[in-house]
């Protein structure tokens, strides 16, 4: 059973490393030693208050994590649970070209979950919060009547009027996408073929563990490089589709320069539906202008055209076959309520 509310609240308070690191400066505000001037309250008020770097404006995104959804207790460890928990709201903040301020927890726990759980999530949310510099600051705790529900909120910065929007694409952009897709929808359709099967994080580490690519993010932000981005959510076929919505123009893809995962022992590449229509990879979709030349890779990952940005009509995708036949891709990744 999880610890009374406010015992819980306390240990997720030790475990974010606020109450060793909290003290009072000359003035009277509350400073976090380590974390910088970027929160000044955090967990312990009835809100958080946070400064912004000068010139900058606020980012703000919010994610459900909900079991049966989003992850199964017998297929995620807890740390698992927390670090993907967080990673969506990072790669959110990546996907706009920003830096990371906060994070907020919102948890509803069923009265049968133990205690060692609760404390091993939190643990592998905030280890990644600390590795991208998004201190867990507050949030609320409540009892669930079946499941576990978590909430994210993550608040990052950008400077004034340089976020990186899904409406900047313009007909002749070339698009691309970072790292390589389908490990994440490869896992799910391993573990629901095989319930019992426990599989090795290792071989598909960006649905275990995956990485939000905030420093992609903002270096091609930084060098005016991306005219439009999203992140990898909810499959490339949606999510392309979106971009074109937004910006009002169509797209052609070929599926041979599509980079697919290898992934699993002995490895091998997943299929192209896999690559085209899975969600949960949290890699970058972005588009670039014609005259920009970019490298094969960028902060160290690798960065793949995979088409061109068209004046078709908003959001008509055609994606050319491996035998030269172009036809209209039909958005099939993830989308709630869907029947």
């Amino acid at each position: 059973m999880p610890l009374p509310e406010k015992a819980l609240i306390a240990e997720i308070r030790r475990l974010a490393g606020f109450a060793s690191r909290r003290r009072r400066s000359g003035s009277g505000s509350v400073v976090l030693g380590g974390i910088g001037a970027r929160i000044t309250a955090g967990i312990g008020d009835d809100c958080a208050v946070l400064r912004p770097p000068p010139g900058h404006e606020i980012l703000v995104t919010t994610d459900f994590t909900l079991e049966g959804i989003h992850f199964r207790r017998e297929w995620h460890a807890p740390e698992v649970v927390g670090n993907r928990c967080l990673a969506r709201g990072l790669s959110d903040i990546a996907a706009m070209g920003g830096e990371p301020l906060a994070a907020f927890l919102s948890l509803a726990l069923p009265r049968d979950l133990p205690q060692a759980w609760v404390r091993r999530f939190v643990r592998g949310l905030v280890a990644l919060g600390m590795k991208y510099s998004a201190p867990l600051a507050g949030g609320d705790t409540a009892e669930s009547p079946n499941g576990i529900l978590a909430d994210i909120v993550v608040v990052g910065s950008v400077p004034k009027g340089k976020a990186v929007l899904r409406s900047g694409a313009r007909p002749g952009d070339r698009v691309y996408v970072s790292g390589e897709l389908g490990s994440s929808a490869a896992a799910l359709m391993e573990m629901r073929a095989r319930p019992k099967k426990k599989l090795n994080p290792r071989e598909y580490r960006r649905h275990f563990s995956p990485e939000p690519r905030i420093k992609l993010g903002r270096i091609l932000r930084e060098k005016g490089l991306a005219t439009a981005m999203i992140d990898l959510s909810d499959g490339l076929s949606t999510d392309l589709g979106h971009i074109c919505e937004e910006s009002g123009v169509g797209a052609d893809i070929a599926a041979d320069l599509i980079p697919r995962a290898r992934v699993g022992k002995p490895e091998h590449e997943v299929a192209l539906e896999l690559a085209l229509h899975g969600g949960e990879d949290y890699e970058l979709l972005f588009t670039v202008s014609a005259s920009k030349r970019l490298p094969s890779r960028i902060a160290g990952v690798p960065v793949t055209q995979i088409g061109v940005i068209t004046r078709s009509p908003a959001a008509s995708v055609l994606l050319l076959d491996s035998e030269g036949v172009y036809h209209q891709l039909i958005p099939h990744g993830w989308e709630h309520f869907r029947t």
